[in-house]
């Protein structure tokens, strides 16, 4: 080999190990290091049953409980993300404030016979971050959504259990994530 290939193959694997190691990709979170811990005060159960059906709103339902399942999955993602540790409102850097404002279960796909084949769930949430030591909203989010579609029939049909829990993790996911990133 000459001096000359030997020093090319230098300059360009140089220049791709300086360009692998400026793409900025980090597996830590972006807040600030200020804050460790987070309260997770239990979402609330807004969803308003009463209202007159629509257009927008023919597939809301309400489900029981909904709103303890939700604070219950989003607890148990901020566990597992690890940026935010869940801890007693006294302790905590922040708190995450929470209300269910929709539960929607909405055909996606029929069969010849007009039986429903494939079903969307939408669990639609207002969240907002407050700073406890300055007592200020850091952020607030209106409708939003975590969800999953699933199918009734088929080799991968599911039960609405089974995907009212994908909805649940998809939208804890969501909260963790938006509460983690650089605001």
């Amino acid at each position: 080999m000459s001096v000359k290939r030997i020093f090319l193959f230098l300059v360009f694997a140089g220049c791709s190990v300086l360009a692998m190691g400026g793409c900025g990709y980090t597996t830590r979170s972006m807040i600030a290091d200020k804050y460790h811990t987070i309260y997770i005060v239990p979402f609330v159960n807004k969803v308003d049953i009463t209202s007159d059906a629509d257009a927008g709103n023919k597939y809301k339902i309400y489900r029981p409980m909904i709103e303890m399942d939700i604070t219950r999955a989003v607890t148990e993602r901020f566990l597992l993300d690890g940026n935010l540790r869940p801890s007693k409102l006294q302790t905590a850097d922040l708190t995450l404030k929470g209300e269910v404002t929709g539960f929607r279960k909405d055909p996606l796909r029929y069969t010849d016979d007009d039986t429903v084949e494939e079903y969307r769930i939408n669990l639609v949430v207002n969240i907002s971050l407050w700073d406890n030591k300055d007592n200020k909203l850091v952020w607030e989010e209106k409708g939003f959504t975590g969800d999953t579609t699933y199918f009734t029939t088929g080799s991968s049909a599911k039960s609405e259990g089974t995907a009212l829990n994908g909805a649940l993790k998809d939208l804890a996911r969501r909260v963790v994530e938006r509460a983690v990133e650089q605001w």
